[in-house]
Parts: C-alpha cells; sequence; structure tokens
C-alpha cells in the first residue's frame, strides 16, 4: 500500500508539475555533456594539436561543474519548496488519518528519489544522443569532413551526472522534507498569505529606481569603453555598479507600476485586484526578480557572446591549400623541397605544387618612404565617419615598406580557390590584406575607393593601385599574415626586389587520397611520412585545430551556462509567481463569490504571469545588448574585432530567439495557473 501511494503520488507530481520536471531533465543532458567532453572524438583529435590549450580547457570542467551544481542546489530547494507547499493541505490529511511523521518523512523522500530516477533515466540517453550529435556537426562545421567516428559512452560522465544530480536532490529535498514533517497539522491544513510590509512614500521608490537607472548606465559606459578591462579593480567597480543598479531599479519598480495602474483604463474587469497582485508581488519579491534578471542577462550574453564567436571562428578561413613548405636553409627558393619531395616518393602526392614570391622593395639607403599612396588616404580622410574608416587610416599609415607578391604566384593560388585570376599593366599594381585585419565594412569602403583607381608611388616609380581587394591566404597556416602588400607582375616585382625575396611552396593533396577518407585522415597520414622523412612543412590541420578549439571552447562552456542559468531564472520566477498565486487562493476565492468566472480569473492571471515574466526579460534583454558588447570587445583579440560589427548582429539574432523561448515558459506556467484556478470553483470544504 505504501509503495503505491509513493508510485501514485510521484506520477502525478510530475504531471502536474511538467515545467519544473522538464527544468530537471535539461540539466541532466547539460552536466553529461559537459562530463564527457573528454571522450569525444573532436577533442582527442584537438588534444594532438592543440595539448596545452585543450589541457587547460578540461581542468577548468570541474570548476564549472561544482559551481553548476551549486547553483542547481538552490533552484531545486526553491522549486521543490513550491511543489511541497502546494500538498500542505495533503500531507495534513495524512497526519489527521493517521501517519507517523516519520513515515511522511520516507514518502517524501522515496517520491522524490523515484521522480529523479526518472529524470536520469530520461536525461542519460538523451544526453549520449546529443553529445555525438553536437560532435559531428562542430567539426562538421570547421570543413574537415567526416571523421572515423566511433560512438563512445562515457561511463565516467554517467556517474558523475548521477552521483551529482541525486546528491543535491537529496540535500535539498532533506531539508525541505524535515520542515513539512515537523509542522503542526492545523498549519499545514491552512494556507499561510504573506505578511505585510511597511511601505515608504513613493518618492524614494522613484528616487530608487533612477539612482539604478544612473548606476547601470555608468557600468554599460565602463563596459563597453573598456574601462573595466584595465584592471582587476575596475572590473569588480564596473560589476559592482551592475549589480546595485538592477537591485536598486528593481526595489523602485512598485512606484512605476503604481503610476501604471493610475494612468491606464481603470474600466477592466478586476483591473485594480490585477494591479493589486502585480504590486504585492514585486514588493514581496523585488530581490529574487532582481536576481533573476541578473541570470537571465548572463545567460543570454554567454548564448550571444559564444555562439558569434563560434560562429567567427568556423567560418573565417576559406580552405584552399593543404600545405605550405619552405626550405629553412635557402628561403629564396623550392628546390631544395622540390629535391627532398621527389627524394622521398611523395611528389606524386600532390596534385598542384606552386610558388608563392613574396618580398620587399630593395632600398638600399632609407626604407623610408619607399611607398606612398596620399590619393588613397585623402579619399579615406574624406570618407563618413565609422570605426573601420579609422581602423584603416591607422593601418595604412604604417604601410610605407610593404611586401611585394609576384603576380604569378598568386594566381596559381587564385585558381586553385576558383576564383577568377587577376590580370595586371606593368604600372598596376592590385592590394592585398590578410582577412584578420579589415572588417567587411573596411574592405566595402576600401574597394569603393579602388574604383577610382589612385595613384600611389612604389620606389620612386608611379603606380596605379586597383582593386577589389585581395584576402585569400599565402600559406595553409599562419605562417605569414600581411595586413598590407601589393600584387605586381613578375618583371617589376623581379626588379623591385632584386632577387631577394622569400619562396613558399603551396601544396594541395592529390585528390585519389582524399577519395576513400577524409581529409582529416588523409592529412594526419601525410604529416607522419613528412615528419619520417624530416621535411619542414605547415599543414592546414593546425589552422582547421585551432578554428575547432575555439569553437568548442566558445560553444560547449558557454552554452552550458547559458542553459543551467536560463533554467534557473524561469524555472524560479515560475515556481515565484506560481507560490505567490496560492498564498492569494483566498482572494481568488472571494473574487468567485462575487460571480468571478473562470475565464475572467485566468485572464486576469495571465496578465499578472505577462507583467511578472515581462519585467525581468525585458531588462535582460535590454542589458544584455550593452553586455555582450562589452564582453566581446573585452575577451576577443585584435583581429576578430575586425568582426565586431557582425558578431553583434549574430548575438541580437540569438538573443531574440531567446526571448521567444521565454514564451514556453510563460505558456507552462500559465496553464498551471488555470489548472489551479479551475480547482477553486469547485467548492471545497473548510476544514
Amino acid at each position: 500500500m505504501f509503495s503505491k501511494l509513493i508510485s501514485r503520488n510521484s506520477k502525478r507530481n510530475r504531471k502536474e508539475n511538467r515545467l519544473f520536471f522538464g527544468s530537471l531533465v535539461i540539466p541532466v543532458i547539460a552536466f553529461y555533456m559537459l562530463l564527457s567532453l573528454s571522450r569525444q572524438d573532436v577533442m582527442i583529435f584537438l588534444e594532438k594539436l592543440e595539448s596545452d590549450a585543450v589541457s587547460k580547457l578540461l581542468s577548468m570542467i570541474p570548476v564549472f561543474y561544482g559551481l553548476a551544481l551549486f547553483i542547481l542546489f538552490f533552484l531545486i530547494y526553491y522549486a521543490s519548496k513550491y511543489q511541497l507547499e502546494r500538498r500542505r493541505h495533503e500531507f495534513g490529511v495524512y497526519l489527521m488519518l493517521g501517519m507517523r511523521r516519520i513515515k511522511l518523512f520516507l514518502l517524501l523522500i522515496a517520491e522524490d528519489f523515484r521522480s529523479s530516477i526518472v529524470s536520469l533515466a530520461i536525461g542519460l540517453p538523451s544526453a549520449a544522443l546529443l553529445s555525438e550529435l553536437v560532435s559531428l556537426i562542430t567539426a562538421r562545421l570547421v570543413g574537415i569532413g567526416i571523421i572515423n567516428h566511433q560512438i563512445s559512452f562515457s561511463f565516467h560522465a554517467l556517474l558523475g551526472t548521477a552521483a551529482g544530480f541525486l546528491l543535491i536532490k537529496f540535500a535539498a529535498f532533506l531539508i525541505l522534507s524535515g520542515k513539512i514533517s515537523r509542522q503542526e497539522i492545523g498549519s499545514l491544513l491552512v494556507d499561510t498569505p504573506d505578511g505585510t510590509k511597511k511601505q515608504l512614500p513613493s518618492f524614494f521608490y522613484a528616487l530608487a529606481a533612477l539612482s539604478g537607472i544612473c548606476c547601470l548606465a555608468a557600468a554599460y559606459f565602463r563596459a563597453i569603453s573598456g574601462i573595466a578591462w584595465y584592471r582587476n579593480t575596475q572590473m569588480g567597480l564596473t560589476i559592482l555598479l551592475g549589480l546595485t543598479g538592477t537591485l536598486l531599479f528593481f526595489w523602485g519598480l512598485r512606484s512605476a507600476i503604481g503610476l501604471a495602474a493610475a494612468l491606464s483604463c481603470s474600466r477592466r474587469r478586476l483591473h485594480a485586484f490585477n494591479f493589486r497582485q502585480i504590486q504585492e508581488t514585486v514588493m514581496y519579491r523585488s530581490n529574487m526578480l532582481a536576481v533573476c534578471s541578473l541570470l537571465i542577462l548572463a545567460a543570454l550574453c554567454c548564448f550571444g557572446a559564444g555562439i558569434a564567436i563560434s560562429r567567427f571562428y568556423g567560418s573565417g578561413t576559406p580552405h584552399v591549400i593543404d600545405y605550405s613548405f619552405q626550405d629553412p636553409e635557402n628561403m629564396g627558393s623550392s628546390a631544395g623541397i622540390r629535391n627532398a619531395l621527389n627524394d622521398s616518393g611523395l611528389n606524386d602526392c600532390f596534385q598542384n605544387l606552386f610558388e608563392i614570391r613574396l618580398g620587399h622593395p630593395h632600398a638600399p639607403d632609407d626604407m623610408d618612404g619607399v611607398f606612398r599612396m596620399d590619393a588613397l588616404m585623402s579619399a579615406l580622410r574624406e570618407a563618413p565617419a565609422s570605426d573601420s574608416r579609422d581602423v584603416l587610416l591607422n593601418n595604412l599609415s604604417y604601410a610605407d615598406y610593404p611586401y611585394t607578391i609576384s603576380l604569378s604566384g598568386y594566381n596559381a593560388l587564385l585558381n586553385a580557390a576558383g576564383l577568377p585570376l587577376l590580370s595586371l599593366d606593368q604600372e598596376e599594381a592590385a592590394v592585398y590584406m590578410d582577412a584578420s585585419y579589415v572588417s567587411q565594412e573596411g574592405l566595402r569602403l576600401l574597394n569603393t575607393i579602388l574604383q577610382t583607381r589612385p595613384e600611389a608611388v612604389l620606389s620612386g616609380h608611379t603606380c596605379v593601385l586597383t582593386g577589389p581587394v585581395q584576402t585569400t591566404n599565402l600559406v595553409a597556416d599562419r605562417s605569414i599574415t600581411l595586413s598590407f602588400a601589393l600584387i605586381i607582375p613578375d618583371d617589376v616585382f623581379d626588379s623591385l626586389t632584386s632577387g631577394s625575396h622569400s619562396v613558399y611552396l603551396n601544396g594541395i593533396l592529390a585528390e585519389e587520397l582524399t577519395a576513400h577518407a577524409s581529409l582529416l585522415s588523409a592529412i594526419t597520414d601525410m604529416n607522419d611520412r613528412l615528419d619520417a622523412e624530416h621535411i619542414p612543412y605547415e599543414s592546414y590541420l593546425k589552422n582547421m585545430g585551432r578554428q575547432l578549439f575555439y569553437m568548442v571552447a566558445a560553444s560547449y562552456i558557454t552554452i552550458y551556462l547559458a542553459i543551467i542559468f536560463l533554467i534557473i531564472a524561469n524555472t524560479v520566477i515560475g515556481t515565484g509567481f506560481l507560490m505567490s498565486q496560492r498564498k492569494s487562493g483566498r482572494r481568488y476565492r472571494t473574487l468567485i463569490r462575487l460571480g468571478a468566472d473562470h475565464e475572467t480569473l485566468c485572464r486576469c492571471a495571465r496578465k499578472q504571469i505577462h507583467w511578472y515574466f515581462g519585467i525581468p526579460v525585458v531588462a535582460a534583454a535590454v542589458s544584455s545588448l550593452f553586455g555582450v558588447r562589452a564582453l566581446l570587445g573585452g575577451i576577443l583579440s585584435y583581429k576578430a574585432k575586425n568582426s565586431l560589427n557582425e558578431m553583434m548582429l549574430i548575438s541580437a539574432i540569438v538573443i531574440a530567439v531567446l526571448i521567444v523561448v521565454e514564451w514556453i515558459y510563460i505558456a507552462a506556467v500559465k496553464r498551471s495557473s488555470d489548472h489551479y484556478l479551475l480547482k477553486l470553483t469547485v467548492p471545497m470544504r473548510e476544514e
């Protein structure tokens, strides 16, 4: 009989608390995915290329896991408190019918354990499948093709997830069950409303809200301007201003709600009752709403910044060249490398081998003033003011001794990339800039100016600068990245460099090597053969590994934290409203006796839900636009900041999508609210 009661109550609780139960399944999935990260093929592959960075990342996982468990404990405690408060009358009846308190305590613990096992049974298989899917998608995003993938189920991650989840669930329910089982029967059978709080004049609340807005504005300015990133004390002060501003703003909101109630139309049904409920909710739970808003803000910032950074590195460098070689003993010729490849029998492994020649113009006397492009710089200064224009003006002001690139070699690179070839006259020079040094807006501006064919002076000779700006990578990875260079015809190149130049031999693997294996496997095998022959090389594998590491670090960690924060905030907001509504049950019963029907009550409660969720969510959404901008501006490298506007656009889209996700929680809370109000319309016996 006792076991049947446990089973029935556990099943009923899951059915009536789908929001809370679903919120528990998602952390199970997140815990497993984080703990199994080291066993995924992507991380095993990365560990060979970026061992130090991967080791540091994996060493941080226990910290993130412990932090998530600590935060999740309070979520479970708060949500379980509502779950037990909702059943107070039921527990009182159990005690009246003769159930011993120790048996009631064991009943609650057993119900919670059963629900936890169901959560793990659903979450762990889902996590294992999702973990494999994310690993494959992450690898696919950087263009490495199909990895020799083997499904790996991490038993260590399973034990860690189950142990941590059950531990915090048991600890939270142990405390709550003990409190419930020790209460007197009379207090369990009667709902106790919130106590009253002393109110101050509205002026003080309005002043607090205004002060909060000023503190938030100061925090936004310090974060976006970069002051917060100067030193730890500045960052601490900025965070303190943000926290203080948020708390003051929410504490003073009751004055704004009162003003909105006075100015809005009062002819609607239950208008006064509606705003009275909203005012009380904000009054009693302003600190809780402020904390939830901060958690949603953290989630939006993590999602927006993480996905933007992941997207940037995932689409950063197009794959053209598989290998680049340079003879360390004779950098002006590729003959040594070609002979080494022929002698080792590796020459046939490449379908295309071509040279890229680059060097500085010969300047025996003075390197300053070798190159001048006054017309282009003047056109830039006359362009509309923008960050991209200022960056270009700063970078190009140092381009007085640029690299030059031979036209034939660069055309061979364009041909390998499937791009149109360049055709230059003797007096023409095409502009080259590495994509990491110029933003898309900067490229558009520079291309517009180059259409006018501005004149420049190179080693005393007049030349015409042409566009569009070329950005295709010269080598397989990053042994050389040029902020500015000129592509010139071969005979002009030979004349200007006087035979003093560097030669890079680029290679593309033969199709038969990649036809029956992934690009990853083909490059890995070729690396082993080149290492055995002691041939120096640079491969696309290193570039690919670096991009993939940034994607994993940005997406896995930030999205993991964002999910935890978002679940906690929304569950606390939802359960907080339902607890407040339950404690106002007598008011709703009075309205029913006065003639209010179920539909009217539901409409009233839904408006309250919109306000209750809307206040912290809107505040977090507005703050997140500044937060993401500050986060990207502080953590990105100089090169990545060139794409800051594109990242902000991606972040804004992600934030908009997450705001839509909030409606799922709102719909779940509305459903629970409607169900509770429906019960109130049924006549109940007063105990």
